[in-house]
């Protein structure tokens, strides 16, 4: 993991070794920066890193988060704004031009690509949508009983369609090591999220990946940023739900390389 410091703090991420624009292939794509979701880490993206053939790669603990340090910030568009403020300082160092971004960190890709002045070649968000209404429920757990609030997220076609096991307890151990605190803040911070007035300002390709099973954030949530983002287009993971990314990696690859070659980037 590397450091930066930004705005009285330090962000940590992870980047793939930058491409050779001279190597023989002549692979140098447009880098991808990937944001996680409401409490997750820079982890949930290890299966993108295999996109670095072609294009580097980086993936960033947003404040509060894995290796990151905290800020102080009221849930809702404070704590969105402290989120593109570091999406923005990471961009910038390692010079990725496409967004990324899952759940809460497709609100910050679009909060970042409507409010902040950087140079984005396109935005892929999946998992996401324009408004991210929060199920009441869950946020009373978050607040009182956060044990039945991670078993409830892990719950079948949530965050997973049909996965191992194995893999539900490193999920549930990365929402733990993120915080009861933290991730509150989080689904808060969603939960008051809506741009959907503002779809039409986007400017840049933008691709709207769904898992087939997402109960979180359903097809038609995509279906509508597709349809008011200018130059915008959906493509549904067969097999995948919150977490197409990380359950059924190469058919999501594939959509976000096709996606970006398509538009030769």
């Amino acid at each position: 993991m590397e450091q930066l410091s930004h705005h009285g703090r330090r962000t940590a991420y992870r980047v793939s070794d930058r491409v050779d624009a001279d190597s023989s292939d002549g692979a140098s794509g447009a880098g991808l920066l990937c944001i996680h979701g409401s409490g997750g880490s820079h982890g949930v993206w290890k299966s993108q890193f295999r996109l670095a053939d072609d294009r580097h790669v980086a993936a960033l603990d947003l404040s509060g988060h894995g290796e990151s340090d905290d800020a102080d910030a009221d849930a809702g568009y404070e704590t969105l704004s402290v989120y593109v403020a570091d999406v923005v300082a990471v961009a910038e160092e390692t010079d990725c031009r496409v967004l990324v971004g899952n759940s809460l960190g497709g609100a910050v890709a679009m909060q970042a690509a409507l409010d902040r002045e950087l140079d984005l070649d396109a935005l892929v968000l999946t998992g996401t949508g324009a408004k991210l209404t929060v199920l009441d429920d869950l946020l009373v757990w978050l607040e009182e009983d956060f044990d039945r609030a991670v078993e409830f997220l892990h719950g079948e076609d949530r965050l997973f369609h049909d996965t191992d096991e194995r893999y539900l307890d490193l999920s549930r151990e990365a929402m733990r090591e993120a915080g009861q605190a933290v991730t509150r803040r989080d689904f808060l911070s969603c939960h008051r999220f809506d741009v959907r007035d503002r779809l039409s300002e986007v400017e840049v390709p933008t691709l709207a990946v769904v898992g087939e099973h997402d109960k979180l954030t359903p097809s038609w949530y995509h279906e509508f940023l597709a349809d008011e983002i200018p130059d915008a287009k959906m493509v549904t993971v067969d097999d995948a739900a919150h977490l197409a990314m990380l359950e059924q990696p190469a058919a999501f690859n594939d959509a976000v390389s096709g996606f970006l070659d398509g538009w030769g980037l």
